[in-house]
């Protein structure tokens, strides 16, 4: 038989076009990328561009390298530092990984999933690295202006009434040490997750066996980061009480007297507290039971509950609303002489005004023309009063703003209120 071609047939195969099923790559998709790539960096470079054309133009050119290199700066600090911390304790939870793995079904799936990572290890965490360096040292510019301030801090020259330290503290020193505080919270917090999960990829945390579900090693590793974790807990507390002179109240800006006298002395506790749990867990490194760092996360979470939120809130209601002018007035002072020495109001002399007047009897009678013409009456605060009199009916209303007019009475101008009157539909009988 002879066989028949048909053009439109896909099974059938010309002399020179590619097998079935293949498909060759052109260079367009490669183009399109670069291209994108290429459009973001003139997006970006336009920006930067415009920036100088404008400090240039205000002459403050200065300023903007300033800028410039505090934030590259900031981004390689944070960037480095991070990365280092992050992908250090990777490598370390991989150097020290066990040799033998007990053997059960949970095991064999991990190291499935061990065997397809294996031959990535290295671009991997090469690629974390700079992954985390990126995103690390961006987020870490943000803190230019926090930085430049608390690098070039100037005394105030007045104390703070609660704590006795210049106000340039609060303005200038805290704010980067609360970052600071929130940058290794979150560092630490993202280590932990990574160490933990090489650790139970690579056999260090074993949850399938009865007894050492964790190595030596991922022991001393874990408790060491959990430790560090709740020493900058603790920092976190302690600055934390420096943070109530900032905070808005509902009376006043700054510390109240539940501040004082429970948030304060709760905060310093907690802070003590988070220090023994945080010894606790260094503890652990030559120990073999994760009980006691437990029973110190247990009792941190306990005291944090009862210390820091109900312990306030009970004196707060029982001992400041039924006397709250008086508990307060201490501190509604020390927010009143602050904001008077802020703006350069401290240093008024204040005098009593005698408010006594020398006038003479019929001393005003040749003004007494002038004086009946004073307006008595507000034409934004009589409208009610107006209504109810002028009303009549319900479905006749008023404005609320009325006009004010001259009128002779009896010889006399007199000021008299007036307005018009109008249909209110909504008024009217159905």
């Amino acid at each position: 038989m002879s066989s028949f071609n048909f053009p439109n047939n896909p099974f059938s195969q010309r002399p020179g076009t590619p097998a079935f099923g293949r498909k060759k790559v052109g260079p367009f998709p490669l183009t399109v990328a670069a291209l994108v790539v290429i459009g973001i960096i003139l997006v970006s470079l336009s920006g930067f561009y415009a920036d100088i054309l404008w400090f240039r133009s205000v002459h403050f050119a200065s300023v903007w390298r300033t800028t410039l290199l505090t934030k590259a700066e900031l981004f390689l600090a944070f960037g480095a530092i991070t990365s280092l911390i992050i992908t250090l304790n990777i490598y370390l939870a991989h150097r020290n990984r066990p040799i033998y793995v007990p053997t059960s079904l949970e095991a064999e799936n991990i190291d499935r999933y061990r065997g397809q990572l294996d031959p990535f290890k290295r671009p991997a965490l090469i690629a974390a690295g700079v992954a985390i360096f990126y995103f690390a040292g961006s987020s870490g510019t943000r803190l230019w202006a926090t930085w430049l301030q608390f690098k070039n801090a100037t005394p105030f020259g007045s104390k703070d009434a609660q704590f006795g330290l210049d106000i340039s503290f609060f303005a200038f020193k805290l704010p980067l040490y609360q970052a600071l505080i929130g940058w290794a919270i979150s560092t630490l917090v993202l280590t932990l997750i990574v160490t933990a999960g090489i650790h139970y990829l690579y056999g260090g945390i074993r949850p399938q066996v009865q007894e050492d579900r964790t190595s030596v090693a991922a022991r001393v590793q874990l408790s060491v980061l959990l430790g560090l974790l709740v020493l900058v807990k603790a920092a976190a507390y302690w600055f934390d009480r420096y943070n109530l002179a900032l905070k808005s109240g509902h009376l006043i800006t700054g510390l109240s007297y539940t501040d004082v006298n429970a948030t304060l002395p709760a905060k310093a506790i907690l802070a003590g507290i988070a220090v023994v749990c945080a010894l606790l867990f260094f503890a652990n490194i030559v120990r073999r039971s994760w009980v006691l760092p437990a029973a110190g996360v247990s009792l941190m979470v306990i005291s944090a509950v009862l210390i820091a939120g109900l312990y306030p809130a009970f004196i707060q209601q029982f001992q400041v609303k039924p006397s709250e002018s008086t508990k307060e007035a201490p501190f509604i002072q020390r927010n009143i002489d602050a904001t008077r020495a802020a703006y350069g109001l401290d240093k008024v002399t204040i005098k009593d005004y005698q408010a006594t007047t020398t006038v003479a009897s019929g001393q005003l009678s040749g003004d007494a023309l002038t004086v009946s013409n004073t307006r008595l009456l507000d034409p934004n605060v009589v409208s009610a009063t107006f209504r109810q009199l002028q009303q009549i009916k319900p479905y006749y209303t008023f404005p609320d703003s009325l006009d004010m007019d001259r009128y002779k009475v009896n010889g006399k101008n007199r000021d008299t209120v007036v307005a018009v009157r109008e249909l209110n539909i909504a008024g009217s009988p159905s």
